[in-house]
């Protein structure tokens, strides 16, 4: 039985076929928080984006493409997200097993530039193929290469539409003319989640913000209309807002590894703040599995109101 919160969600999507309303719920409806309208996504994408040792030496078991589906099977996890070659590695051992999410864009960390961009390397069909869920895209609103990132977000996103399959988008601000504070300033996170819900995403998924303004004219409208931004909960709850006023599944990146009782702070913050949940990837892959299954269960407990 759907429940109403899920319900509610499902009817957002107004321009929907079924196909992707039935792959929103299959998002919605697997894992511990199932039909909660929560959710916790397991990433990981940052082999090709940061290299091998940087991501995996710390717990070597992640250099095994079959570790992060059972990380992710173990844990409870709404849904596995990664590039092709991962989902590929497990993709007949691990089938429609739990919702995957195929990042058809990627990066690495060889090359460095002030206005990023990331190469398509995977597409629908590829998706398709592997019976996934949703595809995954990176933009990076600010760079000079965001237009062309948008225009093909904007292609592959009909195309995947049109078989059934969900969109979800990083939505990451990056440019030589962004501070890095205001890279994760509240205004610019805003902006980003907000250029992702017009780009058609169904899921967007964007870093926590800090209460940084980066932009002077921005600035001026949050101190002349008050708008709260102190704490944790009311940044998230003004990201969720500026998604069509929370028409739209918003879930907020882990980041870089960190100890337990920030990211359970983050968690409680997210949930009070109406976020949707997570994506936790070093947080949870770079740790002992023992380890990482405690943190993540807890984490779902916080989203499900189970915990304070």
């Amino acid at each position: 039985m759907m429940s109403d919160r899920v319900k509610q969600i499902l009817s957002w999507y107004e321009a929907d076929n079924a196909g992707v309303l039935a792959n929103i719920r299959r998002l919605l409806g697997t894992g511990t928080l199932k039909d909660t309208g929560k959710l916790v996504i397991l990433p990981v994408d940052q082999g090709f984006e940061h290299g091998p040792a940087r991501s995996f030496a710390a717990n070597a078991a992640g250099y095994d493409p079959h570790y992060h589906f059972q990380l992710a099977l173990e844990s409870g996890c709404n849904a596995y997200a990664a590039p092709l070659g991962f989902l590929e590695a497990g993709a007949r051992t691990f089938a429609g097993e739990l919702p995957l999410i195929l990042k058809l864009n990627n990066n690495d960390s060889l090359f460095s530039t002030k206005n990023p961009s990331q190469a398509v390397t995977a597409s629908v069909e590829h998706a398709l193929r592997l019976g996934c869920a949703a595809i995954g895209f990176t933009i990076y609103p600010g760079s000079a290469n965001s237009q062309a990132q948008y225009e093909q977000l904007n292609a592959l996103a009909e195309s995947a539409k049109s078989v059934g399959l969900v969109v979800v988008v990083w939505s990451y601000p990056r440019g030589e003319f962004l501070s890095k504070e205001g890279e994760t300033g509240i205004d610019v996170c805003c902006y980003a989640a907000q250029i992702a819900a017009q780009l058609g995403a169904h899921f967007i998924k964007v870093k926590l913000p800090t209460d940084f303004v980066e932009q002077g004219e921005a600035k001026k409208v949050y101190e002349k209309q008050n708008i709260p931004v102190k704490t944790m909960a009311e940044r998230v709850k003004h990201v969720v807002q500026s998604s069509f006023n929370g028409r739209r599944v918003v879930i907020f990146s882990g980041g870089a590894t960190k100890g337990e009782d920030s990211v359970y702070d983050d968690a409680r913050a997210i949930r009070d703040g109406g976020g949707f949940g997570s994506i936790i990837g070093r947080n949870a892959f770079q740790r002992p599995k023992a380890e990482a299954l405690k943190m993540l269960g807890r984490i779902m407990d916080i989203y499900a109101g189970k915990e304070k």
